[in-house]
C-alpha cells in the first residue's frame, strides 16, 4: 500500500543546493509513490520572523515556480499554500492542549533562531513545531520527506500525535520521517561546519538553485578546504572536502567511495572545477524552466487554488473527527 506523503517548504525563492538535494528532489520522487503526495508552501510559518507582506506574496510565487520547474506536476501531486487551508491553524490549537511547554523549549531550532534574533522573539517562533505538527497530522500522512535538521521536529510531532490519541482515541497517524542517506545535510561552502542556509552564512557560501553557471563555478572554486590535496574524507579539518565529495556523489548518483576513486591523485583544484561544472549542469534545467514558468502568475495562482481545494477535501474530515473527540461544537 502506497504511503500518504506530506511535506512543507518555506516560501523563499532563494532556494539553495541543500534545499534542492535534501527536500525538493524527494518531493519529485514522492509524487509517483505517494497516495497522495501532498506539498505545502508554508507561508504561515514565515510569519514567525520579521517579514514584508508584499515580499511574502512574491516569495510564495517564486517558491511555487521553483517546485514546478523541478518537476512537481499538480496532476500527480497536491501542491497548495498553507494559509488557504484553515484546518491547519484550527488543528494547531487543539494540539497545543497536548503539547508540553518543556518539549517546545528544548527545540534546537528555536534556541538557535531566538539567540540570533535582533528584534522581537515571537511566540510564533516558539509555537512553530505545533503548527508544523498540524500541517502533517491534518492529512494523516504516513511519511514526511525532510532534511536532517527537521528530525527533532518530526519526533515531537509523533509525540504530540501519541498524546492526542491516548487521550481522545486513535484518530491521528504518527508519521515517519524520510531523510536521504546522502545529501541530507549539505554544508556551507565557506563554513563547512555549518549547514548551508538561506538566511545564515554568506552569499559565497550558498549555491542557489537559480544561480547562473558562472556564479556556481565561482562559488565552488572559492570553497573552503584544508591544506591537503588528496580527495578523501577524513576527520576534523576535512569537512570542506567531505562536503564537496558528498555533493558530487548526489549529482552523479554515485557512491562517495567511487567519487574518491575517480579523483585519486587529481588535487583539490581540479576536483573543485569538476564539482562546479557538474553542479551547474545539474541545476541548469531547473533554472531555465523557472524562467519560463515564473512570469505567468495567474497560472501559478490557479495551480495553488486547485491544490488547496484538494487539500481541504482531505483535511476537513480529520477536523470533523478531532472536533467531535475533544468536545468542540455540537454533539455528533
Amino acid at each position: 500500500m502506497a504511503a500518504k506523503i506530506f511535506s512543507g517548504i518555506q516560501p523563499t525563492g532563494r532556494k539553495h543546493l541543500g534545499n534542492y538535494i535534501g527536500a525538493i528532489r524527494q518531493y519529485v520522487e514522492g509524487q509517483d509513490r505517494g497516495d497522495p503526495a501532498i506539498y505545502c508552501i508554508v507561508d504561515l510559518h514565515a510569519l514567525t520572523v520579521p517579514w514584508d507582506p508584499a515580499e511574502l506574496r512574491t516569495q510564495v510565487h517564486d517558491t511555487t515556480a521553483i517546485l514546478l520547474a523541478a518537476g512537481l506536476d499538480p496532476e500527480r501531486c497536491i501542491l497548495f499554500r498553507q494559509s488557504d487551508v484553515r484546518e491547519h491553524t484550527e488543528l494547531a490549537w487543539y494540539l497545543s492542549a497536548v503539547t508540553a511547554h518543556g518539549d517546545l523549549n528544548r527545540m534546537t531550532q528555536f534556541k538557535e533562531k531566538s539567540a540570533k534574533a535582533r528584534e522581537l522573539v515571537s511566540a510564533g517562533l516558539f509555537y512553530y513545531p505545533v503548527l508544523q505538527a498540524a500541517d502533517v497530522l491534518a492529512y494523516k500522512a504516513d511519511e514526511v520527506p525532510v532534511g536532517e535538521d527537521q528530525r527533532q521536529h518530526i519526533e515531537l510531532m509523533r509525540e504530540i500525535a501519541r498524546r492526542f490519541n491516548e487521550r481522545f482515541g486513535p484518530i491521528l497517524v504518527e508519521p515517519e520521517h524520510r531523510i536521504p542517506e546522502v545529501g541530507a545535510r549539505i554544508m556551507d561552502l565557506q563554513d563547512p561546519t555549518s549547514k548551508m542556509s538561506t538566511t545564515g552564512g554568506t552569499d559565497q557560501g550558498r549555491v542557489l538553485v537559480l544561480d547562473d553557471p558562472k556564479t556556481v563555478t565561482k562559488k565552488f572554486k572559492s570553497a573552503v578546504t584544508d591544506s591537503g590535496s588528496e580527495v578523501k574524507r577524513g576527520g576534523e579539518g576535512k569537512e570542506g572536502i567531505a562536503n564537496l565529495i558528498e555533493i558530487l556523489s548526489v549529482v552523479r548518483g554515485a557512491g562517495v567511495d567511487e567519487i574518491e576513486a575517480d579523483f585519486e591523485g587529481s588535487g583539490y583544484g581540479d576536483f573543485k572545477s569538476a564539482v562546479a561544472e557538474e553542479v551547474a549542469a545539474f541545476l541548469a534545467p531547473v533554472r531555465e524552466r523557472y524562467e519560463e514558468i515564473r512570469p505567468d502568475e495567474a497560472a501559478i495562482e490557479a495551480a495553488l487554488e486547485a491544490g488547496a481545494e484538494k487539500a481541504r477535501a482531505i483535511a476537513a474530515p480529520t477536523l470533523v473527527e478531532v472536533r467531535s473527540a475533544v468536545g468542540v461544537g455540537p454533539a455528533p
